[in-house]
């Protein structure tokens, strides 16, 4: 049977079933949520704040705790959307401000021009680069370097 949660900012109501994950439904609505790890709890990509209904949600696992403990963002109300199963009503979801690096398909092109949004560790969370700032060549740089970390730590995680 299927449970509705609510998102926000957005104000937009998802229907997913009993005991699927979050992921499944912020998928559904075409939304800029990535699964860096192929959903198995190892990175912050899917990484969102529940404001309500935290009790209509499965507990934590291990896995996900660990990996919540390295995410910058996290607080109390954390939860990976992939780890995270619907079990009952009222789940309001707020997805995190921020777009992560992964999700820039050319990161040379954002040389000169101010972020648009934060600009986020796919590991981590940490803010790479705040929204309004102008993004420099040495920003560039570090988020290059960034970019290749992450695809390192995330292949190896995937062959573990």
């Amino acid at each position: 049977m299927a449970k509705i949660i609510k998102l926000d900012p957005i104000n937009v109501e998802v229907a997913i079933q009993t005991n699927d994950n979050l992921l499944s439904g912020l998928l559904s609505k075409d939304l800029q949520v990535m699964k860096e790890c192929g959903g198995r709890g190892m990175c912050a990509t899917c990484h969102v704040y529940i404001t309500q209904g935290m009790e209509s949600l499965s507990p934590l696992n291990r896995r996900e705790q660990r990996t919540l403990e390295v995410i910058t963002t996290s607080n109390k109300f954390s939860r990976l959307a992939c780890q995270a199963r619907v079990l009952g009503e009222g789940v309001v979801v707020e997805l995190p401000s921020g777009l992560y690096i992964s999700a820039v398909d050319n990161i040379e092109d954002l040389i000169g021009r101010r972020a648009e949004d934060n600009i986020l560790h796919p590991i981590t969370g940490a803010v790479l680069v705040e929204a309004g700032k102008l993004i420099t060549r040495s920003m560039i740089s570090q988020l290059q370097d960034t970019q290749v970390e992450a695809k390192d730590f995330l292949a190896k995680t995937r062959e573990a």
